[in-house]
Formats: structure tokens, C-alpha cells, sequence
């Protein structure tokens, strides 16, 4: 057992009797974090930084998953959480939040004239959907990234065990940024798609006039187009990708940084659809949490406020330009790149002669770790994270890429492991 880890050592193994994987979310769990290595409970979050249950300081790069565009415990979020509570938490009819929380995305959001809130981002997806099928009257769906949990998605992928076969045959997956693909798999069942869900941006860039491709071939198929904007909203812009690349879709989803990660979703979208969600069920008894959504509008409050996204981007670039440097400078561009938005960025990783893309991996996260980063491969950067922040990140790959070369060129990772090397979930961008 590790020393600097014993406490979190004691507590997965404790977790293990009774929850599978020892955490509610597998991107948080052991599949992701080397054992021996690593920390799997985290017990307090302030601004950027984290403390395991060792009491060991971290600048956490991952943000909750992406989930904390402003930081943990900003106090203008707490405050008005706090304020909240003393009034209570559910009601037996709705609250006002719901209305002023829903104004607030219609300002904000190009594409939405109606509002339905959720709890989490498969919430949002799943009932984008569901709405998209119950439009056209249509049942299969196109889709590009990663959405979520729910069979409708899920069953696209390696992950499909207990998904029936004959919801798995209704979706379809499409290459991003590759116009004559989605072409190609709209006309293999004509007029049979109800809808193209897609994340904006991920990984990459859209090439010029993609995503208004993406749009005019949705339409022209008489299917909808769906922005999944669990990750992009309120972190590429205020009124997400599709007011940053500046393409309307029909119908958008929203999660994680809405609420600076209070459990709140949104679907949000033109009025006629939107209308529908009188006639599909789509009902929460914990839609209206009036914590999340008072959450929520302060969120929404201070990204119009203050130069959120604007200083989001501007980390982002910092850090590009020195992770760049560093790659060259330690002669790791055969294997190394960065890429995706500031505000989002991914160090991504190559296999290698006698060093496979997943034991590099597994050496970066043990060697970041002991320098006090959490990271999992990409920068989901918030609002608390400053330029020394981003310095001291710097300074840890500068650490670290030797170590990675070295195992590079002997072709022995494991001499360099101090753990098992992880293995691949699955393969969603």
C-alpha cells in the first residue's frame, strides 16, 4: 500500500464491498487512475485546487470533468445557494428559479426559445432525442462524440452490454468533420433519421463551414439538428459553440459549467419542438432543485458579469504555447500533440515502438500526480486557475517529459512504473 496514498487505498478498498467500482462515475474511478499512484477520494476544493484524503494539495486540471468553469466554493455561487436553502430545497409546485433561470438561457443562447431542465447531461440528451423523434415522426439518430449514458447513445459503443439490439440499430455513429460521411449514412435510410446530434467541438476544430454543412445536410434530410453542448456551453462562449462558431442548431443540450457543477441540465431549442415536450414525458421530481437552479443564475449572473470565457481562453493560450515549446524542446512531437479549444485542451498521445499511447499515459498521470496535478490527459481549465497555476503545470511536464522520452527510446516503460498500466474504457472522440 502507498504511503502518500493510504487513506484513499483504505477507502476504495472499503468502497469496493459496496459500490461497483468504488465511484458513482467511471471517469472517476479506478479505471482511470492507476492504483499505487494515485488518489481516489477527494475531500475539499477551493478556487482550483483540491485535498485528497491523504491531505495531499493538488491544481486540479480536471475540473470535475469540465463541470467547474468558475472554480470550487466561488463565493458568488455559495452565497446564493446558501440563501436558497434557508427558503428550502423541492417544493410541491414549481419555484420561480425555473422561470428566471429559463429567461436567463433564452437571452443568452441562440438557438433556445424554450427551456426543460434536468439533472445531468445524458438527462438533457436522451429528452433532445426523444423530442427530435417525436417531431419527425423518425427513429434513427446520427451521432458524433460522446452523449451520455442512456441506451439511446450508449449502445453505439463498447459499452453496450444490457443495451437490447434493436435500440442499438437505431444509431448510428458519423466522423467529425467529414461532410461526405454524414452524407453518405443520411442517404444509406432515407428519411428514416429523426435527428444528427453532435458535439460542436471537441478535440479538434470544426474545418471551415462544417458544422453550417452539418446543419443544411440535417435539414436537407428532414432530420434536426442537435448541438450537444454538455462540455462547450458557457466555456467556448457565453452562448456556447453555436454562438462562438456562430451556427444555429434546432435543439441544444447544456450540463456541467451551467451551475458550476450543481447538478442541473437544460434542453433548450426552438419553440415548436420545444411545445412538445407537453405531449413526450420528460418529468423529474427533482427538475425544479431549487439549489442547482439558484446556482445556476448566479453562474449565469457572472459569466455576463465578468470576462469569463475571455480569461478562460486566455489560460488556454498561455498553456498552448508552453506545452508546445516543451514538446519540441524535449524532442516529443513524433508522439506528442496539443490540440482543441483554450479553454478545453488535450495533450494527446501517440503509441510508440515498445511504448504504447496507454503506458505513456499511465507515466504522465504517475509523474504529474507526485508533482501535485490532477490531470487525466486534458486541460478543462476554470476561472480560478491563474497564470502561476498554469506556470506550475509547465514546470511539471518540463519534469516529466524526460522521464517519457527515456521510456520512448529503451522501449521499457516499465521501468519507469511504479503501476499497472491502465486500459482503455472506451472510445467516444
Amino acid at each position: 500500500m502507498s504511503e502518500r496514498y493510504r487513506q484513499s487505498e483504505l477507502l476504495l478498498e472499503r468502497a469496493l464491498k459496496t459500490i461497483p467500482l468504488g465511484s458513482q462515475t467511471f471517469s472517476k474511478s479506478k479505471t482511470q487512475y492507476p492504483l499505487g499512484v494515485s488518489p481516489y477520494f477527494i475531500t475539499r476544493g477551493q478556487g482550483c485546487r483540491v485535498w485528497d484524503a491523504d491531505g495531499n494539495e493538488y491544481i486540479d486540471f480536471v475540473s470535475s470533468l469540465a463541470a467547474i468553469t468558475l472554480g470550487y466554493n466561488d463565493p458568488d455561487i455559495t452565497a446564493a445557494v446558501r440563501a436558497q436553502l434557508d427558503d428550502g430545497v423541492i417544493f410541491s409546485l414549481p419555484h420561480p428559479l425555473e422561470v428566471e433561470v429559463a429567461e436567463r438561457l433564452v437571452a443568452m443562447v441562440p438557438c433556445a426559445e424554450m427551456v426543460r431542465f434536468g439533472k445531468n447531461g445524458s438527462d438533457a440528451t436522451a429528452g433532445a432525442i426523444r423530442l427530435a423523434r417525436a417531431y419527425s415522426g423518425r427513429e434513427r439518430v446520427a451521432v458524433c462524440g460522446y452523449h451520455g449514458w442512456q441506451d439511446w447513445y450508449i449502445g453505439s459503443t463498447a459499452r453496450h452490454r444490457g443495451v437490447p439490439q434493436c435500440v442499438r440499430e437505431l444509431t448510428h455513429n458519423f466522423a467529425y468533420n467529414d461532410l461526405p460521411a454524414l452524407e453518405t449514412l443520411l442517404k444509406s435510410h432515407p428519411g428514416e433519421f429523426a435527428a444528427v446530434i453532435i458535439e460542436p467541438m471537441n478535440v479538434v476544430a470544426p474545418a471551415p463551414d462544417y458544422l453550417a454543412g452539418v446543419l443544411e445536410l440535417a435539414h436537407r434530410h428532414g432530420a434536426l439538428l442537435v448541438f450537444d453542448e454538455t462540455v462547450t456551453g458557457f466555456r467556448l462562449a457565453n452562448g456556447g459553440a453555436q454562438e462562438y462558431f456562430g451556427v444555429t442548431p434546432d435543439l441544444a443540450t447544456f450540463g456541467k459549467g451551467l451551475a458550476n457543477g450543481y447538478p442541473v441540465s437544460a434542453v433548450v431549442g426552438r419553440a415548436d419542438i420545444m411545445k412538445l415536450m407537453e405531449e413526450i414525458f420528460f418529468s423529474f421530481t427533482f427538475g425544479g432543485e431549487t439549489l442547482s437552479l439558484a446556482a445556476a443564475a448566479a453562474t449565469l449572473d457572472k459569466l455576463q458579469r465578468e470576462p469569463v470565457t475571455a480569461t478562460l481562453a486566455q489560460r488556454g493560450e498561455q498553456l498552448r504555447a508552453g506545452v508546445v515549446e516543451l514538446i519540441e524542446r524535449h524532442a516529443l512531437g513524433e508522439w506528442l500533440s496539443f490540440s482543441g479549444h483554450p479553454s478545453w485542451t488535450f495533450l494527446v498521445i501517440k503509441d510508440a515502438p515498445g511504448c504504447t499511447m496507454w503506458e505513456a499515459k499511465t507515466l504522465l498521470i504517475q509523474e504529474l500526480l507526485a508533482r501535485g496535478i490532477l490531470w487525466l490527459g486534458s486541460h478543462n481549465l476554470n476561472y480560478a486557475h491563474d497564470e502561476a497555476d498554469i506556470a506550475k503545470l509547465l514546470d511539471a511536464y518540463d519534469a516529466t517529459f524526460p522521464l517519457l522520452r527515456r521510456a520512448i527510446e529503451t522501449g521499457r516503460p516499465g521501468d519507469f512504473l511504479r503501476c499497472a498500466t491502465l486500459q482503455p474504457l472506451f472510445k467516444v472522440r
